[in-house]
């Protein structure tokens, strides 16, 4: 969603950045522009603050058991996974935007 997609590979291949910097690197990018994207809406008054409460415990809560889970499986797995799941979303977006074409 915010271009990690191509930024992280970016990182690693053209700047020569290990994979857990390149990802940090992206994530604090994605935290700045989140805080501040925050700070200029909550001047505003529109926000919902308990929907985004719980968007945030459940943010918390997916990381939480999202590093549990990595430890115990193999990163080949992963990788596949995750592939394969870009993969899907790939397809069904394709299928979805040829009939508008």
């Amino acid at each position: 969603v915010g271009g990690g997609f191509v930024v992280v590979p970016a990182l690693t291949l053209v700047l020569g950045l290990e994979m857990p910097v390149a990802i940090g690197t992206s994530l604090l990018v994605i935290l700045i522009n989140s805080g501040t994207a925050l700070a200029t809406r909550a001047g505003t008054g529109a926000l919902d603050w308990p929907l985004l409460a719980g968007f945030a415990a459940c943010a918390a809560l997916g990381s939480y058991l999202g590093n549990r889970l990595t430890t115990r499986l193999p990163p080949q797995l992963l990788t596949t996974a995750f592939a394969s799941l870009v993969t899907l979303l790939a397809v069904t977006m394709a299928a979805a935007a040829l009939p508008h074409l």
